[in-house]
């Protein structure tokens, strides 16, 4: 019997995999991943770290061997931890964390960590922890993990009005990308937004604005810091008071939107990071 639909939330539970993962559906589309809202509801766990709904807790060390027939791997000495599943690798030495699915790795070394799903990394020692997300690996064997590497990232959010709103990491709500302690990493942040709704207070659906900023953000064992610059590029219609700017707050590097008052806003930004992990301890 399928689950009925709560409220006013657009979609329910679909099906329930053997790590413990919840799919749901709208019922036309299925295998969809809530936000946590919409699995919260439901009344199950929503893991901020995969940004994945979770029926029950998986342990991948009970020795259950989930993770083979649908993972397609070529080369030596990879590894597939268990509750990895749809996970294509070709090289070598590479290594995929458990509870983690729809992953690519092409190339030497390279490292997605538990949890981390619709990843692609390819080079050479290239490590992510972050879900949806490309990197790209530069180093050479005796380099650590991630010593020097390039990840691209999306934000996004809905802005209603002139309330200041964060953008989150894949639109999914307080998800955020968590730079490595003692990196230091120059960002640039191509932001766009587009009208597409609200009262008319002049302008018209359709209007938009973007910007790029530029800056740099360190860890400095845990403590985050950031210097940043921003142009405007180009805008049309009417853009009056719409504003963003990255900042870190915690161990969070994140984006601050602002709208216009009774005005419905698409946020998009493609976030570019140019990394340098050290194994130091940065002041």
């Amino acid at each position: 019997m399928s689950i009925p639909f709560i409220g006013n939330i657009p979609i329910r539970p679909f099906s329930v995999s053997a790590i413990g993962d919840v799919s749901f559906t709208d019922g036309t589309t299925n295998d969809l991943i809530p936000n946590q809202t919409q699995c919260e509801a439901y009344g199950y766990n929503y893991d901020k770290s995969s940004g994945l709904c979770m029926a029950f807790n998986f342990t991948p060390n009970l020795g259950l061997n989930l993770n083979k027939e649908d993972n397609n791997v070529q080369g030596s000495r990879n590894t597939v931890q268990t509750g990895t599943t749809n996970t294509y690798i070709m090289g070598d030495s590479n290594s995929v964390g458990g509870l983690s699915r729809n992953n690519i790795i092409i190339g030497s070394q390279n490292q997605i960590a538990n949890g981390v799903s619709n990843t692609f990394v390819y080079g050479t020692l290239g490590g992510s922890t972050t879900r949806n997300s490309i990197v790209l690996g530069g180093n050479n064997g005796a380099d650590i993990l991630g010593e020097r590497q390039n990840i691209t990232l999306l934000y996004g959010v809905q802005t209603p009005s002139d309330v200041p709103a964060l953008a989150n990491l894949n639109n999914t709500v307080d998800s955020f990308f968590q730079p490595i302690e003692n990196s230091v990493f120059y960002f640039q942040s191509e932001i766009l937004a587009v009208r597409v709704g609200g009262a008319s207070l002049g302008g018209a659906v359709g209007d938009y604005k973007s910007w790029v900023e530029r800056g740099v953000v360190k860890n400095a064992a845990g403590t985050l810091s950031i210097s940043r610059s921003q142009t405007a590029i180009v805008d049309s219609g009417t853009t009056t008071g719409w504003s963003t700017e990255n900042t870190v707050s915690g161990s969070d590097f994140r984006l601050s939107v602002t709208g216009a008052r009774q005005i419905t806003l698409e946020w998009i930004a493609t976030i570019r990071i140019t990394e340098i992990r050290t194994s130091v301890t940065l002041t």
